[in-house]
């Protein structure tokens, strides 16, 4: 369980830690990077009555008072995590889907690159970076995209 006192931080916001509030968090927090539909799998563990809408809305309200954060990585539905852990990155193997985080620090020459060139203030946690991990190419050799 995360060392966050939920029920203060969210009072000290304006906000009670309802059920569902509770649950929602507690899902993340145990699921680690977690899209809404995971998220309603676990919490239907405990309380079969919270439908989708509900995980949906309590995903943005938290999400809102940066109690969690969400990162896109594919196609689907976002995926929630704690907000309090360490601003992370995503490296995502398009072969096993395996994700691995890596510390922001390390797209410092990109983020500076797009900021000198563009302008540009790039928010490197809600990225993925797509590839292959290193499990993966040891069992089928690297592709041709790999050094691209």
């Amino acid at each position: 369980m995360s060392g966050i006192d939920w029920q203060t931080d969210l009072r000290a916001r304006g906000y009670r830690l309802t059920p569902q509030r509770q649950l929602v968090l507690q899902a993340v927090d145990s699921l680690g990077h977690a899209t809404p539909d995971d998220v309603l799998t676990e919490v239907r563990r405990t309380a079969t009555g919270v439908n989708i809408s509900t995980v949906y809305r309590t995903l943005d309200l938290l999400e809102e008072l940066g109690l969690v954060s969400h990162a896109h990585l594919g196609h689907g539905a976002p995926t929630y995590h704690l907000a309090d852990r360490h601003q992370h990155m995503h490296l995502v193997c398009r072969d096993c889907e395996k994700v691995t985080e890596t510390d922001v620090s390390l797209a410092a020459p990109l983020v500076e690159s797009l900021r000198a060139s563009h302008g540009f203030a790039t928010d490197v946690k809600h990225f993925a970076i797509f590839g292959r991990c290193a499990d993966c190419c040891r069992k089928t050799g690297p592709t041709e995209d790999a050094d691209q």
